[in-house]
């Protein structure tokens, strides 16, 4: 059994338009939420066991402030460029190949990726996982490699303003 956490990054900032997509940064209400959210996973027991992120600055923001809440050294992060913007096979090719040791993933990255995921990974119909938002799932499988559409199960489904 697995446990794989799709987490959206955290709100981002458009007070700089010129800046790159890839290079802007977490507003007012994404660095309040990352932590916010960082502590509800710490509430729920759901240290992960790796940190895979997107390296686009939001992403990455928001797993490093996630590593801090459970003392995850910074360098534990594994960022994958390909997770910057990627479709569902191209996630699932990464997840595919991680090391079985790992049984719980957080893997933070962008929409539409990761809604797409979920639905397809738990046969799911959300219509969008918002910023900063974590979807927990329970995957029955022994080796990552065997992760495929159907194979998980909705845990719980947080976000900022739940509650």
């Amino acid at each position: 059994m697995k446990r794989l956490m799709l987490m959206r990054h955290a709100k981002s900032s458009w007070d700089q338009p010129e800046l790159p997509d890839f290079e802007r940064p977490l507003n007012k209400r994404g660095k309040r939420d990352a932590p916010l959210m960082a502590r509800r996973l710490r509430e729920l027991g759901e240290k992960p066991d790796l940190i895979l992120s997107s390296p686009a600055e939001r992403a990455i923001r928001t797993a490093m402030v996630v590593a801090e809440e459970f003392g995850i050294p910074k360098k534990k992060i594994v960022e994958y460029d390909d997770i910057y913007l990627a479709d569902v096979e191209l996630l699932l090719e990464i997840l595919r190949g991680l090391d079985d040791s790992h049984k719980r993933v957080l893997l933070c990255g962008h929409n539409p990726g990761m809604t797409n995921l979920c639905n397809f990974l738990a046969d799911l119909n959300i219509e969008n996982i918002p910023t900063c938002a974590v979807v927990c799932l329970k995957i029955a499988i022994a080796s990552w490699s065997e992760m495929g559409q159907a194979s998980g199960t909705l845990v719980y489904f947080e976000y900022p303003k739940k509650n």
